[in-house]
């Protein structure tokens, strides 16, 4: 069976392409001051191409989100929810919804309607998802306070979790690795995680965030790498 894996990140495109649970070909595409304006739309155009899929899976890490307990109903006020973390246009933009049942919540996103069209218009099966519910659904929680963070190209997620109770989260879009550790010491400043007493784990991107990593191993005591991403080994896309 081949199956088309779609990761969309705050100004990138990867995608992985398997044939019976092995990658056969991965490649990305990040935007940059030189691209040309529909660089992500006319990759997404040739990728879909490629070959006849018999799934595709959509992974959104795109920072339009709002986090909500498990068996939130109200769906029409999504948009508006939304609205209080990042700008949203309904014309442009199509409401999903992503449910984890291992911490009893569910992700109200947005995935770019263009983008969902041209997936859709393909006819064959298809899941759509959000990175923050598919990485939470990959984490082991065992401690009393922990802070996971993955990471991606000029972009980085984390969880806050407290005795197995998301206690935050959010998707942070900066260029810079000094934001990243900024970001996450306040964090842990604002909901009364003590340095010495929680552990951090990191995902994804952990090489190419090495001044990220370097930096906060000077501040913490407890840092595991969990997964580096390295060719054909996507953390969120395996």
């Amino acid at each position: 069976m081949n199956v088309l894996n779609l990761l969309f990140t705050k100004d990138g495109l990867i995608y992985q392409i398997a044939k019976n649970k092995s990658i056969v070909e991965e490649k990305s595409y990040f935007v940059d001051e030189e691209s040309p304006e529909n660089l992500i739309s006319d990759q997404l155009d040739e990728i879909l191409i490629k070959q006849r899929f018999d799934e595709i899976h959509v992974i959104s890490a795109l920072n339009h989100f709002t986090l909500m307990p498990e068996g939130f109903s109200e769906h029409e006020t999504g948009f508006e929810l939304i609205a209080y973390n990042a700008p949203v246009d309904k014309e442009k933009e199509e409401l999903m919804l992503s449910i984890n049942e291992k911490f009893k919540i569910q992700f109200y996103y947005t995935f770019p309607k263009n983008f969902y069209k041209k997936i859709k218009e393909l006819a064959i099966p298809v899941q759509f998802n959000f990175s923050g519910e598919k990485f939470l659904n990959s984490i082991n929680n065992k401690n009393n306070k922990e802070i996971h963070i993955n990471l991606y190209h000029n972009q980085c997620e984390f969880f806050a979790i407290d005795n197995k109770k998301i206690i935050l989260y959010n998707n942070l879009d900066v260029s810079s690795e000094v934001d990243f550790l900024y970001f996450v010491m306040f964090t842990l400043s604002k909901i009364g995680f003590g340095i010495n007493e929680t552990n951090f784990f990191a995902y994804g991107e952990t090489t190419e965030n090495e001044t990220f990593i370097s930096e906060l191993q000077k501040f913490v005591k407890h840092l595991k790498i969990v997964f580096d991403n390295i060719p054909n080994k996507n953390f969120i896309l395996n």
